[in-house]
């Protein structure tokens, strides 16, 4: 290879930093998640389990029983809300999902108290620092500061991802793992081409090819993605498809600068500390976020009594097989969920926003100026973005199929992996699912939209009117994005507004 045609294995970063329009996009999130974040004050939807379960955690260590009547105390900011018990056996609650999340609504609540802002603050945060790190991916993957800030923008004028941000469920949560590992993976990337460049530029080509070191953007991706696990099993999906995606990743990495045998090498070279990072890394992780189960004897199906009566050796295995029975029973009640709810929805109509999530209303009399008014919490998108979104992502198929370009395939794999497993879940188990279960997935349709825009806008040396006219279509869209944001934020932000305004703003008679 020679070479001039290096540069295309890692394209050159635009210059500067590149941090201040992102920080900047963050910061208007921010504001827009935590302004009025203690409205309402009550808990709303998944908050019943989640607020509490994590003040059971900070206080305990494990999850507990609740007495009859907490949620009203807990509301008032009282803190007696736990059921006597007469054994250990009584109070220990069973619970469905990995310990990280409430630990992290758990944090919020240490600092600032048994108040709505405590239980959401953590939430806001992840779901502020989410638009920074998607901003900053963006930018590395389109090579655009420019389509950086407009990824963090349009995912900060999401009304899904705003709502999930303001609210004490673990989903932000999850989402945020997600991203943050796809994020260290995109990272890597360019780091193990930039070795493979150096080599290629320094070396004699005549000896062995290089081991790419240690790689601490896999190993963070690997703690990451772990993270998304120990919060809702459903981040084990991204561990897969991350994992497959990466390492053919090292594949084409090494067929780029012309090795011979390249996926032979990578296999070899590459892949064992790579199944490593993003294989044992994750488990440690998930296993780590029971250390409260673990030291404490209250936990669901713990057996402290006997794992400590015959030495540390004892107490490590069974620990250990009293975790994963735990898991198993976490299983079986996975798989026999299908409980009817009011606001399910099957995963093929969430991408039209067709039955959205009612987190939270109340007609609070005449505080609006009009003799009926509604406040409400509404968990639904922005429907500029998600049917943009829709379109934007047909467009990656085409270009997939046309380019192979590698953003296009991430996309589509990443999406894919929040998406189409529901699916399964919907047909083979009848499982009772939700619009906000589709989060994780919401960055990656962000991104389709950008890398669509970066297209639209065509490549620096475009001709003029090919760049004005696709500025003027990218401002356009942005544009709607934001006013039908704006339109909508009343009935995401539960701002009391008269009846008949909050009716004109239910799209369709399911969002009733």
């Amino acid at each position: 290879m020679p070479l001039t045609a290096l540069p295309r294995l890692v394209p050159p970063m635009p210059g500067g930093r590149g941090w201040f329009g992102p920080l900047a996009v963050a910061a208007f999130g921010g504001f827009l998640r935590f302004y009025r974040l203690d409205v309402p004050h009550a808990l709303v939807f998944d908050e019943v389990y989640y607020a509490k379960d994590a003040y059971s955690l900070i206080r305990f260590g494990v999850e507990r029983q609740f007495a009859d009547g907490a949620d009203q105390v807990f509301v008032r900011g009282g803190t007696d809300v736990f059921k006597a018990c007469g054994t250990v056996e009584e109070c220990a609650a069973y619970v469905a999902h990995p310990p990280l999340g409430k630990w992290l609504i758990g944090a919020g609540e240490w600092l600032f108290g048994v108040t709505p802002f405590g239980w959401r603050c953590v939430a806001a945060l992840a779901g502020t620092l989410s638009v920074l790190v998607l901003a900053r991916t963006a930018r590395r993957m389109t090579r655009s500061t420019l389509l950086g800030c407009l990824a963090g923008l349009l995912l900060a004028i999401d009304g899904l991802h705003l709502v999930l941000s303001r609210s004490a469920l673990l989903d932000i949560f999850l989402m945020f793992w997600v991203l943050a590992g796809f994020a260290c993976l995109v990272a890597d990337r360019d780091a193990a081409r930039t070795r493979l460049t150096e080599w290629y530029r320094t070396s004699a080509l005549l000896g062995p090819p290089p081991r790419l070191g240690l790689r601490p953007w896999r190993l963070a991706a690997g703690v990451c993605l772990g993270a998304a696990s120990a919060t809702k099993w459903t981040g084990l999906l991204f561990v897969v498809a991350f994992g497959i995606m990466t390492l053919v990743w090292d594949c084409g990495a090494r067929r780029a600068v012309g090795l011979p045998r390249p996926c032979r090498r990578a296999a070899r070279l590459d892949w064992p500390l790579g199944l490593a990072w993003l294989g044992a890394v994750p488990v440690v992780v998930y296993v780590a976020s029971f250390a409260g189960w673990f030291a404490s004897a209250g936990g669901w199906g713990r057996n402290w009594d006997r794992a400590t009566s015959n030495g540390w050796a004892y107490f490590v295995f069974d620990s250990l097989r009293s975790l994963v029975d735990y898991q198993s029973q976490v299983f079986g009640f996975h798989q026999g969920l299908s409980t009817h709810h009011d606001y399910q929805s099957d995963p093929w109509t969430w991408p039209l926003l067709l039955r959205p999530i009612a987190f939270f209303y109340r007609s609070p009399g005449g505080t609006c100026g009009a003799a009926s008014c509604s406040q409400e919490i509404l968990g639904t998108g922005t429907p500029v973005i998600w049917y943009g979104g829709l379109l934007a992502l047909v467009a990656m198929v085409a270009w997939y199929l046309g380019t192979r370009d590698w953003r296009a395939g991430a996309v589509l794999l990443a999406y894919g992996a929040g998406w189409l497993p529901w699916f399964y879940f919907a047909l083979a188990d009848d499982r009772t699912m939700y619009l906000f279960y589709a989060l994780p997935a919401v960055p990656f349709m962000v991104l389709a939209i950008v890398l669509a825009c970066g297209l639209v806008l065509g490549p620096p040396g475009a001709p003029a009117a090919r760049r004005s006219t696709g500025a003027a279509v990218v401002g356009a869209f942005t544009l709607l994005a934001l006013v039908n944001f704006w339109w909508l934020s009343p009935v995401l932000t539960a701002v009391p507004i008269p009846y008949d305004a909050w009716l004109s703003r239910m799209l369709l008679r399911a969002w009733i």
